[in-house]
């Protein structure tokens, strides 16, 4: 910014997401479950707009949770060359090193551990997919973007709460709604604070429509025709008759 703003040049900004999947009593678990897990432990948690929260309704919390557990387990880490496995390393030692400082959180905050665990001493950057069982709505693990595989599965109960919850961040990149109630989920939907908000699915994207953060998440989109029209000057031409 400071390099564009010499010359005025115009730039468009895609930055961090803390995104929110907000899974509602309606769902199909058995469907919806490894779905809301793959989003967020593709490439290791290392996408922007990869499932970082997940809000799961309190009268189904146990079993979905069991769910999840459940086909994470079936999620191999190693090299990403060969076949079959999903999850490869942290892409650099300082972002491995901040991952493993959330793993200190959950040992020094006493956090219940759903699944998986801190990293053993294997040769490379490799971290084991983690869930973490109801932590705090004010520890790290739940206000920062973790980008890496540790996600935090949290319990609501009423509509307002979790949207306000979902939307307590400085981010708003993406974010996700998880119900078999189209109205419901439409209506949720539409109150999240973010750029890109998916029903039933997450991280899809379409070229023709645009792409873009709310908050700290980034200035301006890409995609689309606000995309484009970004990149253009509005000329407007007076005639007197």
């Amino acid at each position: 910014m400071q390099s564009a703003s010499a010359t005025l040049k115009r730039l468009t900004l895609e930055l961090g997401g803390n995104d929110p999947a907000i899974v509602c009593r309606s769902v199909n678990i058995k469907d919806v479950a490894p779905n809301v897990a793959t989003f967020a432990f593709f490439n290791s948690g290392q996408v922007c707009i990869a499932i970082k929260r997940i809000y799961v309704h309190e009268s189904i919390y146990e079993e979905f949770r069991d769910a999840v557990v459940e086909y994470t387990k079936s999620l191999k880490v190693g090299n990403g060359l060969e076949e079959g496995n999903f999850l490869g390393p942290i892409q650099n030692s300082s972002q491995y090193d901040r991952v493993q400082g959330f793993f200190d959180d959950v040992e020094q905050q006493d956090m219940k551990v759903a699944f998986g665990g801190a990293p053993g001493d294997s040769k490379g950057y490799f971290i084991n997919p983690t869930i973490i069982d109801r932590p705090k709505d004010d520890s790290r693990l739940v206000t920062e973007e973790q980008f890496g595989p540790v996600v935090p599965l949290l319990a609501w109960s009423d509509e307002e709460d979790v949207i306000e919850r979902a939307n307590n961040t400085a981010m708003g990149l993406g974010a996700s709604v998880w119900s078999s109630d189209l109205q419901e989920a439409d209506r949720i939907a539409k109150r999240l604070q973010a750029g890109n908000v998916w029903i039933n699915t997450h991280l899809d994207l379409n070229p023709t429509v645009p792409f873009g953060g709310h908050k700290q998440s980034g200035i301006g989109s890409e995609w689309g025709s606000a995309g484009l029209k970004s990149y253009c000057n509005i000329q407007t031409l007076h005639l007197k008759l």
